[in-house]
């Protein structure tokens, strides 16, 4: 097996490791990022009128299609990272930097593998979350589509490629930014643990994995949130005048929002994302990590 096949299966474990972990949390905070200003009072709230309505199956509502897409995204962004990484260690060796194999790679180095990680990963998410956010936010009386397939073929169909990627440019703006803190944050401190410990990467504790993992989730939603909201907002936004859409692009969904609703709005949905973050983070280094020792060993 090819080291980047390994990356791919490796990162496909923490990709459903993420979303086993952290569906739960993202059905509420996509509901209190998309609903009216005062339909919720708070997390519990929305969660408890969730149980109430809809029962404990609803908090994995549209789950088929992030276990399916989020695998892929999650294995899409480790692979895509491990070769830019591999990439930047040539570099340094031939530059004679980065220690042994020239594997310590710069903050900078790490910052723009995960920014290209970000962006490979951008290209799958985007559609993937768009798809699963219709199936959370939609009537469970009069649903509009019967599952993640059903919902591709009517958006496709009326709408055609562009609706299924509907608010691609803010998620790859989001994905970008995002993940170049993300897997910055997480490699620093796996660089600091093996430096101070004299260990390989191998043997950092599987506790510590997940720390790190949770460190790396609170950078990555500190940069992005807001960022997160406006996509959301989108894709779940009518796809024409005709179907109810509000925004015109997503500076302009920034604009009205920002407008009718406050900077609060901006930060509606935080506290559980914040709660579900060490969780699903952490659960999806830990899966990678532990994928990548069983294959390697």
């Amino acid at each position: 097996m090819s080291k980047t096949v390994k990356d791919l299966t490796a990162g496909t474990a923490g990709g459903i490791a993420q979303v086993l972990v952290g569906q739960p949390f993202d059905i509420v905070k996509v509901r209190m990022q998309t609903a009216p200003k005062g339909t919720y009072s708070g997390m519990m709230h929305c969660a408890t009128g969730i149980l109430k309505n809809e029962g404990p199956l609803a908090f994995y509502k549209g789950t088929l299609t992030p276990l399916l897409g989020i695998g892929v995204c999650v294995s899409i962004q480790f692979g895509v990272l491990e070769y830019t990484k591999r990439y930047f260690a040539a570099q340094n060796v031939r530059g004679g930097l980065g220690g042994e194999g020239g594997a310590t790679l710069s903050g900078g180095q790490l910052f723009s593998a995960g920014v290209l990680a970000g962006i490979g990963n951008g290209v799958v998410s985007g559609p993937v979350e768009h798809i699963r956010i219709r199936l959370q936010t939609q009537s469970s009386v009069k649903p509009d589509y019967r599952g993640p397939l059903d919902a591709i073929k009517k958006i496709y169909s009326a709408h055609g490629v562009a609706g299924v990627y509907k608010g691609q440019a803010v998620t790859l703006l989001r994905e970008a930014a995002g993940y170049g803190v993300y897997f910055l944050t997480y490699e620093k401190l796996v660089q600091r643990e093996m430096a101070q410990k004299s260990i390989r990467r191998d043997q950092i504790s599987p506790v510590n994995a997940v720390l790190y993992g949770a460190a790396a989730g609170y950078t990555l939603w500190g940069i992005i949130y807001p960022i997160d909201m406006i996509k959301s907002r989108m894709q779940t936004d009518g796809f024409t005048t005709a179907t109810g859409r509000k925004y015109k692009s997503a500076i302009d969904c920034a604009r009205i929002v920002w407008r009718t609703e406050g900077i609060a709005a901006f930060t509606r949905g935080l506290t559980p994302t914040l709660i579900r973050s060490p969780f699903a983070n952490g659960a999806t280094f830990l899966g990678f990590e532990m994928a990548n020792r069983l294959l390697n060993s």
